[in-house]
Order: C-alpha cells, then structure tokens, then sequence
C-alpha cells in the first residue's frame, strides 16, 4: 500500500488526527535525568556507547543529527490499523491538508518540531547558529522555547538553575581566552555568565546566536526544525566536552578560527542588562474560560527577530469535563496528565513505557481538523487531562508577545 493510501485512510479514520509512535532520542555526551516515563532498563536501548535516552521528540519530521545515528533516528512514526509509515513521508503525501495550503507552499514540509529534554545536570554554555551561519553548512538554523511542566518535574535533578547570555561588558578578547583555554580544564566560561534559578510552569524564548547553559529541569521545547549547535564550555560537573562539540556545525576551514567562533555569538543579544525581560514566559490564558471547566494557556509564545515561528499551548480540562477548541493551523499534542479523548482518539498518560512500546498519549493534530474544531473530554473522574501542542509559523494570529505575562498577573 502506497504512502499515500495509508496517510488518507489514517486520516479519514481519525477524522484529521494521526496517531504517533514515541520518538526517543540518545545524547552521548550527557546523561538521563530519568523523568520521560521510558523504563530504567531502557535508557540505554541503543547502546551504551551511543549514550542514554534523554529525550523524546514530538511530531518530529526533523533528523537528529548524531554521529552514528540509525537512518530515521529524531523522525516520528504515524500508527494506524497495524501499519507505521513515517510523519514526514505523510506530509510529503499529504501536505496541504496537514500543515496547510499556506504552510505547505512557503516550507514544502512541517518546519518545527518539540520534545522533552531530560538531563541529570546541567549541558554546556552552547548557542544554535542563526539561519545564515547554519546554511555555511548546509543546515538551517535553530530558535528554540522552553516549558517547564509541572507534572514532569518531580524533582529538581543535580542543578535547576541555567545560565544564559555573558554578563554585560564582557568582551569578545575574555571569550576568545575561554576557547584558547579549552584543552587546560575548566575554561572558564561560566564565569562570564549569568544564572537564572528555573521555576516549573515557567518558560523562555531562545533566539539563535544566545549562549545558554540548561539546567536540570525536565523541559518541553517547541523550535525550528534543525539540530545544530555550538558548545563553548570545555568541562561540565568534571566532564571534558570535546571541540568537535563546538566546531560540528562550522565550515571546516573555520574549525581554529577563533576569531570566527567568537563572532557566532550575538553580542549585543547575549550581554542586555535585561536579558530576563526579553526572553523569560509565564502562561498568559488565551480565554476566560474557567467557568466553563477548561483553561487553554500560552505557555510558549513571542516573535524570534520579529517573526512568529513557533509557539505552545497547555490546555487543562476538569473531570468529566469537554469542551470544543480551534486553532489556527496543525499541531503536535503530547499528554502529561490523565485520560479522555480528542475526537475519536483515546487519550492516555503513561506511567512507564517500553522502548518501542506504543501509546496513547501522542497525536498530531492536522491543519484541517484544527481550524475546523476538535472536541476534547476528560473521561476521569478525579484526574485533570492535561496536553501540550505546539504550532508552526504564524499558525495563530492571537500569540502573545514577550511580557503578555505581567498584564495577566495579579497582585
């Protein structure tokens, strides 16, 4: 059966929602933080020297770009009657009426993608290149929100506190010295830098070209669909970082530029005195509508150089509750409390999954579904049902700006 046929029938059986496989993808250079509900026994499915399952991608049509990396490693599965094909090739088939006629023609594919990042400890101070410093490389570049859910942060892990941008008035001399420092230990970099304690049920915008150093909370992440970074730190809690790590996204005549490595930092964007009031997010409700049993929230939302390019919602619904939503364009949803349903499909949060197990906690919501409406009900009695989507470019015209949040607040 060609792609095509399975993606319609999928579709006509779903009525616009497809059914997703977890995605899980391994980090060799950090370790898990044991909070994605995948089995201890599993964090290692793919083998110790590829490093733990840390993360799990959301409606992914976007490669993970590791080394040793299987063919279809970062790129979601849709199921459906017993056969699975994957999301991108459905897109491909599909396109208008997944994504929408205006997505499709502009991208010719699903842009964006989300996942959870786990970790045990802090990551290294990285930034993702802009859109013109990843195409030196054939990539694109690389946005990024962050949400931290309460229902998967438990517990803190080794050190709930990021560190963003470089502290204002440093100079590009003190960067320059951190790399040439690189192979004596610590270099240092940190030190130039700024920690942010992280709150759950908070979040931040991520522009390209902005060092940041992410903590240990467990964090759901909508951004552009690419998987290019830089590292500038060299040791992370007593762990050497390689420079591969810092150069794998450089044109290779660049690799000892330091001078060129320095320049990939947005100066005037990592050292706002500021900074918090630019990036940090709380959630902004997108209607009053609590009376009536559900709250739908922004909890990712704001321009990235004054485009819309992604954004989340978190929609919570009561006991025994329903209620109908719309949206502008498609989305990837994930469950994170409770059971119900959405349309015909069942809903359900698992408390541990099997590598390669399937669920009933993911789906993607199509461009024609959304704007159309979708039922949603909350089949517990005691239990909220709790879901995240996240949308693609200018899905919505109702996103928030950075700061929404402060108009919300109430004292």
């Amino acid at each position: 059966m060609t792609v095509e046929k399975m993606t319609s029938e999928a579709l006509e059986k779903g009525e616009g929602i497809l059914r997703l496989a977890p995605t899980w993808v391994p980090r060799s250079f950090l370790m898990p933080g044991r909070r994605l509900k995948l089995a201890t026994q599993d964090l290692y499915a793919l083998g110790a020297h590829r490093g733990g399952i840390d993360e799990r991608w959301f409606a992914s049509t976007t490669m993970a770009m590791n080394e040793n990396r299987a063919w279809d490693e970062g790129l979601s599965y849709v199921v459906s009657d017993g056969k699975k094909f994957l999301l991108k090739d459905a897109i491909d088939a599909e396109g208008p009426r997944l994504i929408g006629r205006k997505m499709w023609d502009s991208y010719h594919r699903w842009p964006v993608y989300s996942k959870f990042f786990d970790n045990m400890g802090p990551i290294p101070h990285h930034l993702h290149q802009n859109t013109a410093q990843a195409q030196l490389v054939n990539q694109d570049g690389k946005p990024e929100g962050y949400y931290f859910p309460p229902q998967l942060n438990p517990v803190d892990n080794n050190f709930p506190h990021t560190y963003f941008g470089l502290e204002p008035g440093t100079t590009r001399n003190q960067v320059r010295r951190c790399l040439e420092l690189w192979d004596t230990g610590d270099n240092g970099i940190l030190d130039l830098a700024r920690a942010y304690r992280l709150k759950p049920g908070t979040g931040w915008l991520v522009p390209p070209c902005i060092l940041h150093a992410p903590g240990s909370l467990l964090t759901y992440e909508p951004q552009w669909g690419s998987d290019v970074f830089a590292m500038y730190q060299s040791m992370v809690e007593g762990r050497y970082v390689s420079w591969d790590l810092l150069v794998k996204d450089v044109p290779k005549e660049k690799h000892r530029d330091l001078d060129f490595l320095v320049d990939l930092i947005d100066w005037d964007g990592n050292t706002k005195p500021n900074f918090r009031d630019s990036h940090f997010l709380e959630p902004v409700p997108a209607a009053d509508t609590a009376s009536e049993g559900y709250v739908d929230r922004w909890v990712v939302y704001g321009k990235v150089d004054g485009h819309q390019l992604f954004s989340a919602k978190e929609l919570t619904i009561q006991p025994g509750m329903r209620c109908t939503i719309r949206d502008g364009g498609a989305s990837g949803l994930i469950v994170t409390q409770g059971t119900g349903r959405i349309g015909e499909l069942a809903l359900d949060c698992p408390s541990m999954i099997r590598y390669g197990q399937l669920t009933e906690d993911e789906v993607f919501i199509s461009a024609e579904a959304a704007t159309a409406g979708l039922v949603f009900e909350n089949t517990s009695k005691t239990d909220p049902l709790v879901t995240l989507r996240y949308f693609g470019p200018d899905a919505n015209p109702d996103v928030p700006e950075v700061g929404a949040w402060k108009k919300e607040r109430t004292v």
